[in-house]
């Protein structure tokens, strides 16, 4: 009896002890990995041996293109909206259907050059694991429906953010509902 009691009551402190640790937000990099990343041909450059490191000041048209691109994706990205989710589900409200909707002529029209980063959110109720896993359903529930809107699959990553990305510190319901979410990125 004393042994079972020993090993049970080691198990317990293991479980204790390693306990919930600070998670990182879950990413899906399956898009993307067919591109290639190019310097563009007019950087700046200083040579130190036999490599070339780029020094970080761009000259002429490729430094307006650049900064006309993030302003464009920039503005693009203020104009697409959250889509909010029930208590503890990922499944997406009808009275969310506008939004997606608008979010997907945006993403199949303006944005069409552009990756699309979708971020899943929630409140504060519930154990840091189990807030990653619904933001990432809810993130995969916002996904599942652009790709039948005709989004590419290729241009779409997910992350989980799980209650570490809260847009509302109060402790109210409003409060609450507002972090319950998927939000938007454009990338490049």
């Amino acid at each position: 009896m004393n042994k079972t009691l020993l090993l049970a009551s080691t198990l317990v402190a293991i479980l204790i002890l390693s306990g919930c640790g600070a998670a990182e937000p879950t990413i899906d990099d399956t898009a993307g990995d067919d591109k290639k990343t190019e310097v563009p041909t007019d950087v700046q450059t200083e040579s130190v041996g036999s490599d070339d490191i780029v020094v970080g000041e761009e000259t002429g048209a490729s430094s307006d293109n650049a900064k006309t691109n993030d302003t464009s994706m920039s503005a693009l990205e203020n104009k697409m909206n959250p889509i909010y989710f029930d208590y503890d589900k990922f499944k997406i409200k009808t009275s969310q259907e506008d939004s997606l909707y608008s979010n997907v002529k945006m993403v199949n029209g303006d944005a069409k050059n552009f990756m699309i980063k979708i971020e899943g959110n929630c409140d504060e109720w519930g154990s840091d694991e189990y807030n990653y896993a619904l933001g990432l359903k809810r993130a995969n529930a916002v996904k599942s429906a652009l790709i039948t809107q005709n989004v590419k699959a290729g241009r779409i990553t997910m992350v989980s953010y799980g209650e570490s990305s809260p847009v509302c510190n109060d402790k109210t319901q409003k409060c609450w509902s507002k972090n319950r979410r998927v939000d938007f990125k454009l990338l490049p």
